[in-house]
């Protein structure tokens, strides 16, 4: 983990979406002299797996002590990805390039292209100022974590000057994708999925949280949320994962980073890392998921910029929730289990973050709203296909990235990038 996060120390950016606490000027580069990959990760050199027998197990997951990863050469991600094709690109950020790649479902030494298993090839951009700190952050925390709802990690590669990480590939792409972009890739999303996707993510957060040495996901977003063939979700980039607080604190002090929009009000304001911060940008990302709209876009009219502030009053009046939906989903949902997912989403959006549910009752909850059987006229359709419904034109692409925290590839790649901004409708 990077210790440069341990510090109350905060400088937000003017970047409209994204924030952190400043950057080093020391390049990625000059840190390689003081690292390796047994001293730093805990992990065996070679390309064969370093498995630990002590883990501590959870349900449906485990957490292990040392990360269980398969250790690449540069040169058999290079093969993998066609010696880095154009063509194989996935994605960009301030990280560096996503490059799609193929390796051998057994073995996982490279493969023709076309053939055996496809995965996602993350390449640090030696110039990158935030790149090292998250890279180890991701091995480190998601090496470790073993769960249905977190993406899967398969290996990295540590080689001079080189940096990457190897994750498995998700179909489907980032729930930002599915909610935000238009386009015949992206059919609207149903009630019912969303609400398997909801449920899946809330999963995944609820089992960071409840592990013996909790943990802290700070970035939680729908670009972060991924999505297999099969529409599960699994959380990515664990980049600003940080451990939650010991001893009987109730927070843990940080430097303010993550992203614009979903970052609970406490932390911004003063530093201080709860627990129940995540449930705040689960809200966020629950609101997002009931009305269609960004957490934040500036294209909206003054006074609708930030979600959250302009949606509360919808989510409080049950009279008013019906405006708040999403279009898309044209009415076909069941208006109990709206009433309930609007009263969840206040919950977990109050200001004080003692106030907010845990996940374990989140996951709960969502589980009796998916119970609740919609009167709608699809409601005998299949929930994990996606309804097709009128497009609405689309709209002027507004990019909101930080050179610290970028926004990466959402199209299934693992990872996650920076898409357009829809204005209010």
């Amino acid at each position: 983990m990077g210790n440069c996060l341990d510090s109350s120390e905060k400088s937000i950016s003017s970047e409209p979406s994204t924030f952190n606490a400043g950057s080093s000027t020391t390049t990625t580069a000059s840190k390689f002299s003081s690292i390796s990959s047994t001293t730093t990760l805990g992990l065996s050199t070679g390309s064969d797996f370093s498995v630990s027998e002590k883990c501590q197990i959870a349900p449906q997951g485990q957490i292990l002590e040392v990360p269980n990863l398969r250790i690449f050469t540069f040169a058999e991600l290079r093969s993998a990805t066609r010696n880095f094709k154009p063509d194989s690109v996935l994605g960009e950020g301030g990280f560096g390039t996503v490059f799609k790649g193929w390796l051998d479902e057994k073995t996982l030494a490279p493969a023709k292209s076309g053939a055996g298993m496809v995965v996602a090839v993350k390449k640090l951009n030696p110039e990158s100022m935030q790149g090292f700190e998250e890279w180890q952050s991701e091995v480190n925390f998601l090496g470790r974590l073993s769960h249905p709802n977190l993406v899967k990690l398969l290996g990295y590669c540590l080689e001079e000057k080189e940096l990457l990480l190897v994750y498995e590939f998700m179909a489907k792409g980032s729930l930002e994708n599915h909610l935000f972009r238009r386009g015949a890739a992206f059919d609207p999303l149903s009630w019912n999925l969303r609400l398997k996707i909801a449920i899946g993510a809330a999963r995944g957060l609820a089992f960071l949280h409840t592990s013996e040495k909790q943990i802290i996901y700070r970035d939680f977003k729908a670009s972060n949320i991924l999505l297999d063939t099969n529409y599960n979700a699994k959380l990515s980039d664990f980049g600003l994962a940080k451990h939650g607080p010991t001893g009987g604190d109730s927070h843990v002090t940080t430097r303010v980073m993550g992203t614009y929009g979903y970052a609970a009000p406490e932390y911004v304001a003063t530093g201080h890392l709860y627990v129940k911060s995540d449930v705040y940008g689960f809200g966020v990302v629950l609101l997002e998921m009931l009305s269609g709209q960004r957490a934040l876009d500036t294209n909206r009219p003054s006074g609708q910029h930030n979600l959250v502030d302009w949606a509360k009053p919808y989510l409080s009046d049950r009279r008013k929730l019906a405006r708040l939906m999403d279009p898309r989903l044209e009415g076909q949902y069941p208006s109990k289990g709206v009433l309930h997912a609007a009263q969840l989403t206040l919950k977990c959006l109050a200001s004080e973050p003692r106030n907010r549910p845990s996940m374990k009752e989140v996951v709960e909850t969502l589980e009796q709203i998916e119970a609740i059987k919609s009167r709608s006229k699809d409601s005998t359709k299949d929930a994990t296909a996606p309804r097709h419904a009128s497009r609405r034109p689309a709209q002027s692409p507004v990019h909101h990235r930080s050179p610290l925290h970028p926004k990466h590839d959402g199209t299934g790649s693992g990872v996650r990038v920076n898409h357009h901004s829809p204005k209010l409708r």
